[in-house]
């Protein structure tokens, strides 16, 4: 339904997807996508489409109706995870390696799981993690406070493009009233980390500390644990630089991702150069030879 109104207003404007999708910016596959229904949109591209068709802010209020992940999966160790997700009035976490799942861009996700499974299954994987994030990204959605270790920066996961993506992401999603996102850095000293990824869990009925293992998540209710686990969140949260400092950091980060990709296509185009380059050689030397004329003396 809301590819077909997209499309609607589009072709009303007399604009073509790509037309549409450079305004944007995105990729025209993107669009298509969206129209066709097979991509679920996020807000911000709503909000942009909106904008530039000129629509009134119908698009916006569509995408804030529909039910986008009717039918998802969890692995059965997380579905208790992911009914809290759906509850909690509060949630703290700390990341370590990758980003946080309530965090990640549609092509992270995709490039993160293709590392271990390929084909539907990885397509059916990312539909059941994006289908947490809707509620966060809410005009009045949960609290949500995100520190990630650096390294959840630094580790490269599918290309530098891909990187680049969700460094951006980060940064848009940072912008929301209900989330603050923190970055830990690798090389500060003193401080004292959780000893491994964690959330804390804030529901209407209760507390809880979730962790994880491999294909099994922990949950722990007991209110001593969830004191001791809050008050060392909350002494690295102080100790680390703020969400506006933290989105500097963040930002030198995607920089570095551009600036790799941009070196990349200059590596490729000059590889192709040099190809067709001894390609022309061998096409001349396989060539006819003709004797020359010497001159006499």
């Amino acid at each position: 339904m809301f590819g077909e109104v997209l499309k609607h207003f589009r072709e009303a404007a007399g604009l073509t997807q790509e037309a549409l999708a450079l305004k944007i910016p995105c990729d025209r596959s993107q669009v298509a996508r969206v129209e066709a229904g097979t991509r679920v949109p996020q807000e911000t591209f709503a909000k942009q489409c909106d904008a530039i068709l000129a629509t009134g802010g119908v698009l916006l209020r569509l995408w804030g109706r529909i039910d986008w992940y009717p039918e998802v999966q969890h692995p059965d160790w997380f579905e208790r995870r992911a009914e809290m997700d759906a509850e909690a009035v509060g949630l703290r976490e700390y990341q370590e390696r990758v980003i946080p799942g309530l965090l990640q861009a549609p092509g992270y996700a995709h490039a993160l799981f293709s590392q271990v499974a390929s084909g539907a299954a990885v397509e059916e994987r990312v539909r059941a993690r994006l289908s947490r994030q809707p509620r966060f990204l809410t005009e009045d959605g949960p609290l949500y406070v995100a520190v990630l270790d650096e390294s959840c920066l630094r580790n490269a996961v599918g290309s530098s493009e891909v990187m680049r993506d969700q460094c951006a992401h980060l940064l848009r999603v940072g912008q929301r009233s209900n989330i603050r996102i923190q970055v830990a850095p690798a090389g500060r000293f003193g401080l004292v980390r959780p000893r491994g990824s964690m959330s804390l869990i804030e529901l209407p009925d209760g507390r809880w500390v979730y962790s994880e293992s491999l294909d099994r998540g922990h949950f722990n209710n007991d209110p001593a644990v969830y004191v001791r686990y809050s008050q060392t969140y909350d002494v690295l949260r102080a100790d680390i630089p703020s969400a506006c400092e933290s989105a500097a950091l963040i930002s030198d980060v995607m920089e570095g991702y551009e600036q790799h990709e941009q070196a990349r296509t200059q590596r490729g185009d000059l590889d192709q150069e040099q190809l067709q380059r001894q390609q022309r050689r061998q096409l001349h030397r396989s060539g006819p030879r003709y004797p020359r004329l010497r001159p006499r003396a």
